[in-house]
């Protein structure tokens, strides 16, 4: 079956798409507005099935050998109470090994998450992915229903919570101290929260991810390498006041934009995926780590 991609939907599709994903635009309105698009028999309930994820093919399966993968909890006083999340590594890792913070999007620790993890830690890395959701029971199995739950966190904890996972990955007996992160949309946007909380963070990699205030721009110590798509409106409107910010207090950063692709385009499990240009990014953000946790 040939996959879909981002070219085969109307860009009006796209973009309700988007506000669908992103809480602006509900699941009633997408199917109204988008039903004007359907064509040759396909509905509007269609076009959002085939534009939901499909974790039907990960990258890395869950049970290759090469890595040790669990689920773990650390302790977040200031949180939850706790953190838990997926934790991968290399089954044969000789020393310790640099660690990085996997960060997902809205709708919590997904399969295709986990997958991303397990990519990071083949690279030669201990790799933990948080699921937000789990105050609220964790992800509950449904990209909808995981939605649906996300605005009912309280983010000054969950936030918190990111912060317990840097230093519980920091200390770390088979890691070596130093901790990157990377994240996708939403967790683009707790990537660069990140860096203005923590001066031990070694590298942070946001995808597609919201800007942090200019304001607190000047705490930025990490390196940071930022990844977004051309045709994300929403995400490029912030980034002239951030690169304003990031100038005036001297951030070590690069910022690459990779043109005709839309928000998301690393998700491998949607049409809104770009081979190229995700092959190309992941490529350059493993450098990047490499390069700034060696």
């Amino acid at each position: 079956m040939t996959r879909l991609t981002a070219a085969d939907f109307d860009p009006e599709v796209l973009k309700l798409f988007d506000g669908y994903v992103h809480g602006r635009v509900s699941r009633r309105d997408f199917l109204s507005r988008a039903s004007r698009y359907a064509a040759g028999g396909t509905t509007a309930a269609a076009l959002l099935a085939q534009l939901s994820p499909s974790f039907a093919a990960p990258l890395v399966a869950p049970a290759d050998a090469r890595l040790k993968t669990r689920y773990v909890d650390f302790p977040s006083p200031q949180g939850y109470g706790k953190v838990h999340g997926y934790l991968a590594e290399p089954a044969h890792a000789k020393g310790k090994l640099p660690t990085i913070l996997v960060v997902h999007e809205n709708r919590g620790l997904n399969p295709h998450i986990e997958d991303v993890t397990r990519r990071v830690a083949l690279d030669g890395y201990v790799a933990f992915a948080p699921d937000a959701l789990y105050p609220l029971g964790g992800y509950p199995g449904d990209e909808d229903k995981a939605r649906e739950l996300f605005p009912k966190l309280d983010q000054a904890k969950t936030r918190a919570d990111f912060i317990a996972a840097f230093h519980a990955l920091a200390a770390l007996p088979q890691g070596t101290g130093k901790v990157g992160v990377v994240g996708f949309c939403y967790g683009g946007g707790i990537a660069n929260y990140l860096a203005t909380q923590l001066p031990d963070l070694a590298a942070a990699v946001p995808f597609y991810g919201m800007q942090p205030p200019a304001a607190d721009v000047a705490r930025i110590r990490a390196p940071l390498l930022i990844h977004d798509a051309g045709k994300d409106e929403r995400i490029l409107a912030g980034w002239p006041a951030y690169e304003a910010a990031l100038k005036t207090n001297r951030v070590d950063y690069q910022h690459v934009v990779y043109p005709g692709v839309e928000h998301g385009f690393n998700n491998d499990t949607t049409p809104r995926y770009d081979e190229a240009a995700a092959t190309l990014a992941w490529g350059r953000t493993m450098a990047f780590f490499k390069a700034k946790l060696a």
